[in-house]
């Protein structure tokens, strides 16, 4: 495929996905989103690809939303679009997403951010939701995935005064998983997406989806949750071939079957 706001290439098991707009900081158009989100479900669909590493550049991730697009739009025209539909789809993606982020991760950037699985930070990055100093709030989830992922203080903090956070406050929060220096941290995402993409792909995808779920359900409907999908794993050629490789003291070779 080729795309206009965002770069593709395959390492390994690896798609990498990156935001390509430099010259205004990956700022996020509804073309570069549709892209995307097209991209993402493609690699999702690749039985060649087993994790998705998403990055932008040095300097941002990607510095929120295009106001170009927004600023002259009326209230009615933005929900005729559904712009915000599009982002549903990436929280359905099954296979893991490991965002590399340095430099501006702010408003839709840092709702981007968030739908990733994993995130490793440069020491450089600058994460916020600043829409409240447009008039406007979040609409990508921001205020949802930001109190789950910090708790509701710090979540209510950031969110009112739209003031950003360094990334080793992020780290101090949870936000994101490391931060590394700023020549390593692409390194650094894709040796563990890499890392990912070896483990067996279906087992891979039913626990990304149970961890996931735990946010939403209750402790005992999550352990029954759980309970089934290691049942499933149960049935799988991975789980046989992992058990008899684990006894013969050999690597073994999964197949996602």
């Amino acid at each position: 495929m080729t795309y206009e706001c965002i770069s593709v290439a395959r390492e390994d098991r690896v798609g990498i996905v990156t935001l390509n707009r430099p010259k205004i900081l990956n700022a996020l158009n509804l073309q570069l989103v549709s892209e995307l989100v097209h991209e993402l479900e493609r690699l999702d669909n690749d039985p060649d690809i087993g994790a998705i590493l998403l990055t932008g550049g040095d300097k941002a991730f990607a510095a929120g939303a295009d106001i170009n697009e927004m600023a002259e739009a009326s209230a009615i025209e933005i929900m005729k679009r559904d712009q915000f539909a599009v982002w549903d789809r990436i929280s359905r993606i099954s296979k893991p997403i490991v965002g590399a982020v340095s430099g501006f991760a702010l408003g839709g950037g840092c709702e981007l951010m968030m739908n990733c699985d994993i995130v490793i930070a440069s020491e450089t990055a600058v994460i916020g939701q600043p829409e409240i100093k447009l008039g406007v709030m979040p609409g990508a989830g921001g205020t949802q995935r930001l109190v789950r992922a910090v708790g509701l203080r710090k979540a209510m903090e950031m969110l009112l005064t739209g003031e950003p956070i360094s990334a080793q406050e992020a780290l101090r929060c949870g936000l994101v998983n490391r931060v590394v220096p700023v020549e390593a941290y692409f390194r650094e995402a894709l040796k563990l997406a890499k890392q990912i993409a070896a483990q067996p792909p279906l087992a891979v995808q039913v626990i990304k989806k149970a961890a996931l779920k735990a946010e939403d359900l209750p402790l005992q409907d999550g352990m029954d949750y759980e309970r089934n999908g290691f049942y499933l794993l149960l049935a799988s050629e991975d789980r046989r071939e992992g058990m008899q490789a684990f006894l013969e003291k050999r690597k073994p070779r999964f197949t996602g079957n």
